[in-house]
């Protein structure tokens, strides 16, 4: 095994954690024959520089808490990825404290989407359809963020899903 390989390799993991896939389309860009592909990735997974798993549940995490990505949007961008589907199913499970409903919400309130009319719920439903929310958390959603509007409390003084929301 080309030594230069794997240091180039482990270099380009401190920059970005890549998925095992995203490891070899690398490997791959920079014409390492198959042999010596299979012998760096072997490597790496031994001494647990690339983890799917590992990947996976981090990424979901960040991408609902600092993102506020949908579960469909996450997995999409997973797959793309090349994370198996049984790790990325795993990870989506893990709920944490949250429901996917208050994520929704707690976007909602964040954004200070205005939900007074039918117009501005669908403009709220169109941004949590990009965010990757399924129809029925989206709906769900924008009834409980409504709730909290018309309550007149700002996200500070409200917390969604036991988490205090931050303006």
């Amino acid at each position: 095994m080309s030594d230069e390989l794997l240091a180039a390799a482990l270099g380009a993991i401190g920059r970005k954690e890549r998925t095992e896939s995203e490891i070899r389309e690398w490997l791959v860009e920079r014409e390492a024959d198959p042999e010596e592909v299979e012998r760096v990735v072997g490597c790496l997974l031994e001494n647990l520089a690339i983890d799917d798993e590992r990947f996976a549940v981090g990424y979901v995490e960040d991408k609902r808490r600092l993102s506020g990505w949908g579960n469909d949007r996450i997995e999409t961008s997973l797959r793309d990825r090349g994370v198996p589907w049984h790790l990325i199913s795993a990870a989506l499970a893990r709920d944490g404290e949250e429901s996917e409903v208050d994520r929704a919400a707690r976007v909602l309130v964040e954004k200070g989407s205005e939900l007074g009319d039918d117009r501005a719920c669908q403009r709220a439903l169109g941004l949590l359809a990009r965010r990757g929310f399924c129809a029925e958390d989206a709906y769900a959603a924008i009834r409980r963020a409504r709730e909290y509007l018309v309550e007149g409390q700002r996200p500070a003084e409200r917390t969604l899903g036991g988490h205090q929301s931050v303006q």
